[in-house]
């Protein structure tokens, strides 16, 4: 999910080592970004579904103030969105949350196919998602 990489790179920019694990424990944080993550590649995948982008980027910026209202500075914050092992972890788990919703890689049927469930139930991946 190479879409998922540029987004968690553009996450730092609207957003230390130690610092970095301790915020990837952080489950309110991660889920977001997770969850994004499957919305921009559902918006990417599927034709018929594209991405709310304004309010992808406000979720974004509430992230990083929750982050920041959890004690972590700017400086940890984009040392955990630049950590290559954590963007590999979210990438993964958002695959495979994708693949578990009936979503393989590539598949695009399945993504608009869940696009449009995830709209339907009010998820936070259907709130980032506007089906054409």
């Amino acid at each position: 999910m190479s879409h998922f990489r540029l987004l968690l790179t553009f996450a730092a920019l609207s957003l230390a080592a130690p610092a970095a694990a301790r915020l990837g424990e952080e489950r309110g944080i991660t889920e977001g970004l997770i969850n994004v993550g499957i919305a921009f590649e559902i918006s990417e995948v599927c034709p018929t579904i594209d991405a709310r982008r304004l309010r992808g980027l406000r979720y974004l910026l509430a992230l990083r103030s929750a982050a920041s209202d959890l004690g972590y500075s700017r400086a940890e914050i984009e040392a955990f969105i630049d950590d290559d092992a954590e963007k590999d972890r979210l990438e993964a788990i958002a695959r495979d949350r994708l693949a578990r919703l009936g979503a393989p890689r590539g598949d695009v049927t399945a993504h608009c196919a869940v696009g449009r469930a995830e709209v339907a139930r009010d998820s936070q991946v259907g709130r980032l998602l506007a089906p054409r």
